[in-house]
């Protein structure tokens, strides 16, 4: 089956916006804003902190979760990837996409290999009304 594609409004601010907000799960009820890149139309992030409680392993327990941007909501599933090359991509992706003096060791860190664990891909789910 196909997946349904990100909204192309949604696509765009991404690629503008350092921040996206993320809520994992169901019952949380406030946004956190990450890190979000895109590779050729999938949106990923990774978890920074690594905590046993938070956005990322809200989406290992319960699958599903919501982006905030702007005053739109996109509901979504969360996948782990586990693909090297893949995640090679999604580390090229935060190099080109956070190039801020300020973000840099921040970069050198997330785009280390064993930040590759903590990486999830979001599938898009539709529009939250």
């Amino acid at each position: 089956m196909k997946q349904k594609q990100f909204p192309t409004d949604f696509i765009d601010y991404l690629c503008l916006s350092t921040l996206v907000g993320i809520k994992g799960g169901v019952t949380r009820e406030t946004f956190l804003n990450i890190w979000m890149v895109e590779v050729a139309g999938r949106v990923f992030a990774r978890s920074w902190s690594k905590s046993n409680k938070s956005w990322f392993t809200a989406f290992i327990e319960e699958g599903v979760g919501q982006i905030q941007y702007g005053q739109s909501l996109l509901n979504v599933r969360g996948e782990q990837t586990k693909y090297t090359d893949l995640n090679l991509l999604i580390d090229d992706a935060y190099k080109a996409k956070y190039t801020q003096e300020h973000n840099l060791p921040y970069v050198a860190g997330i785009t280390q290999p064993e930040y590759h664990f903590y990486t999830m891909e979001f599938i898009f789910e539709g529009l939250s009304v």
